[in-house]
């Protein structure tokens, strides 16, 4: 491991707004502090939380939080190198509206209480286009996240990837989530909202590939029964290079 990598894991040892908690340490029965209680013992107001799922960089989560001092944003991401990245700019702007949780998405719920949260942004995340149920809008993801997001609170999905959106503007049509807004090219579409138009770095590449970005802003709405799209999605071409490729990344954090 590089000296530069280790720096920045040390770094995140050190920040205050960064919380690491190992997924064994969760399923052991170790109980996350801040775990309804986020407001309270961290953020010292009782704003809504948004989370940015599979955060990267914290580009998004901080964008967002500068434009919504009224609201505390919460990134999460299990890559520690990517992380430190927003963590680090948020620290030394003295950003009061901002956190990071470094653990799997999968470990989420652990981490946060009933009504807990009002939003989710999910920023081009990796379309699993072969393993359903590791796609961040799948329906066992859902069940999960209505755990913490209050009813009627809102899920972003922003994403390059036609199989991505086909695929949850389908689960999202069998389970009936109110739909706010959908487009499949939202900087071709007449959606003028500043949040929509932070870009992050790899969006950009997408961009200038000539990919456009596809939205989808659905109400969380809890349910009992959910219902799994039964449907044959083109995969995308573009990505049949590999993921490693299509990220330009090299790195491979140790999970917690």
């Amino acid at each position: 491991m590089g000296k530069n990598k280790l720096a920045k894991f040390a770094d995140m040892e050190e920040f205050p707004h960064v919380f690491q908690v190992s997924s064994h340490e969760l399923r052991e029965g170790t109980c996350f502090k801040m775990k309804g209680h986020w407001n309270e013992l961290f953020f010292n107001n009782n704003h809504p939380i948004v989370l940015e799922l599979g955060c990267g960089k914290g580009e998004y989560t901080v964008g967002l939080a500068r434009l919504f001092p009224e609201k505390n944003f919460i990134g999460v991401d299990i890559k520690g190198a990517r992380l430190w990245t927003g963590a680090k700019e948020s620290f030394q702007q003295n950003m009061t509206n901002v956190a990071f949780v470094r653990t799997n998405i999968e470990m989420i719920f652990h981490f946060f209480a009933q009504n807990e949260v009002s939003e989710i942004w999910l920023t081009f995340p990796d379309p699993q286009m072969k393993k359903v149920t590791k796609r961040l809008t799948a329906t066992n993801f859902m069940k999960s996240y209505q755990q913490f997001v209050k009813n009627d609170g809102l899920i972003h999905l922003k994403t390059d990837s036609n199989f991505m959106f086909t695929y949850t503007c389908e689960m999202v049509k069998a389970n009936q989530y109110p739909v706010n807004f959908l487009t499949s090219d939202l900087y071709n579409s007449d959606l003028v909202d500043p949040i929509l138009n932070i870009k992050t770095y790899y969006e950009q590449q997408w961009l200038d590939r000539g990919i456009s970005i596809k939205y989808i802003q659905f109400v969380m709405e809890k349910k009992e029964i959910f219902i799994e799209p039964e449907i044959d999605i083109e995969h995308d071409a573009y990505r049949s290079f590999g993921r490693s490729k299509r990220h330009h990344l090299s790195d491979s954090d140790e999970q917690l």
